[in-house]
């Protein structure tokens, strides 16, 4: 997917009408990693157009399945024995790509996996995934930038206790578990909607699976799995976006496909800050027709307040009646964003893992720069409140995680365009 450079934002406008949820990006890229489980075709469908599944597309052909795309469906043909290397030019791009790895360690008994890349958030070290295959029997090291792991003989079920709900973790040891012999325990682990739905496209390939979104999560070892068709969930990061855009822009949005459960806190904080929140037939509507309130927040991991919707929360709170403080426990180095939003005029300090925020009434356009997904997203929606142009760079980010992202916006009256 080409990517232009640039968005361009006129601020001012009130953005209103209806939105459609697309699948999740933390959710579909791993069920493409997982499809490598079950030899034969796997469908998935809700695939969000985004850059990321491309990557991953191109990363699951290079070890040598067949994927075919048709719009909102995918179909990943995997043959009987994969690959087993996952080179850097590749996976530098994408985080996700490390998901290759616990399937490819328990299907072929051997996975080579270059360090992954992705946004500049923080270093997000894989010392829980390497000590959870090695619980599970596998031999496991970094060598020469790349995670090597073997288990030659398969690997055994085990009781695997992490020190961080790490969701990369458990989705890695839970992946490779389904097809261990025996029993795998996982205790404090990660419980994000995302996971739950790889749990369940694994359920549908004939996994033994109990526990999915509770702290501990029972796997038994099956012999074999088979291809399965499975639609992703909607998108909550996606979802809170929007919701953070409507009370921002004092607009009024419905949000189509939206899962009002999945974002219980972020939501419940909307409402502090002043916005409407009402359920639809098949979503939730987000009005507002007031300058916001301040509202403070710290993320954590599900069912906290989510690391991504961050920089939508300091975006919000920029431009909010009275003074906040956000605190990021997540990723050290989510706050490299706020130094774009200060050119915009926004009133914040840092202090280690704390934002201390003073809302102004308006922000003042500027040219700033997107370094990750969630940051790009958050610059325009801080770019659609300021007064005058503001240009944010390096866009392509924001395509990574948010599919035809101008185009939207333009739907729902902003001033925005790409070049």
């Amino acid at each position: 997917m080409a990517s232009l450079d640039r968005f361009r934002v006129i601020g001012g406008a009130q953005l209103r009408g209806e939105v459609e949820i697309s699948g999740a990006k933390n959710s579909v890229l791993k069920l493409m990693a997982a499809s490598l489980l079950a030899v034969g075709k796997t469908t998935i469908t809700n695939v969000p157009d985004i850059a990321d599944v491309d990557i991953m597309a191109d990363l699951l052909t290079r070890l040598g399945c067949t994927v075919v795309r048709n719009s909102s469906l995918i179909t990943i043909d995997v043959p009987n024995t994969p690959g087993h290397r996952a080179d850097y030019d590749l996976v530098r791009k994408m985080r996700a790509s490390i998901n290759v790895l616990g399937p490819l360690v328990v299907r072929v008994g051997k996975a080579e996996v270059a360090l992954p890349g992705g946004d500049a958030i923080g270093s997000r070290g894989l010392d829980f995934h390497i000590k959870g295959l090695e619980a599970l029997g596998a031999h496991a090291h970094i060598e020469h930038g790349y995670v090597i792991a073997e288990a030659p003989t398969g690997l055994v079920g085990a009781r695997i206790d992490l020190d961080f709900p790490s969701v990369g973790a458990t989705e890695n040891i839970m992946t490779a578990a389904v097809l261990a012999r025996g029993v795998t325990i996982i205790d404090n682990a990660a419980r994000e909607p995302d996971l739950v739905d790889l749990g369940e496209f694994l359920i549908s390939m004939g996994a033994n699976i109990e526990g999915l979104g509770s702290p501990t999560i029972t796997i038994t070892g099956v012999s074999t799995l088979s291809p399965t068709t499975h639609a992703t969930i909607p998108d909550r990061i996606i979802t809170g976006t929007w919701a953070f855009a409507a009370v921002m822009t004092r607009g009024d949005i419905t949000i189509r496909e939206a899962r009002a459960e999945h974002l219980e806190l972020p939501l419940e904080k909307l409402t502090t800050a002043g916005a409407i929140i009402t359920s639809t037939s098949d979503g939730i509507r987000v009005r507002m027709d007031k300058r916001p309130k301040a509202i403070d927040v710290s993320t954590l991991p599900y069912p906290g307040f989510p690391t991504d919707l961050l920089p939508m929360v300091i975006a919000l709170n920029a431009i909010a009646d009275g003074h906040s403080l956000v605190t990021e426990n997540v990723f050290e180095s989510r706050f490299m964003f706020v130094n774009e939003l200060s050119r915009l005029g926004a009133q914040i300090s840092v202090d280690g893992h704390h934002a201390s925020i003073d809302g102004v009434l308006e922000l003042s356009g500027a040219p700033v720069e997107a370094h990750d997904i969630r940051a790009g997203a958050g610059l325009i929606l801080a770019a659609l409140v300021s007064e005058g142009e503001t240009t944010i760079d390096e866009a392509f980010h924001v395509d990574r995680g948010y599919p035809n992202f101008a185009e939207q916006l333009q739907k729902l009256g902003a001033k925005v365009t790409r070049e």
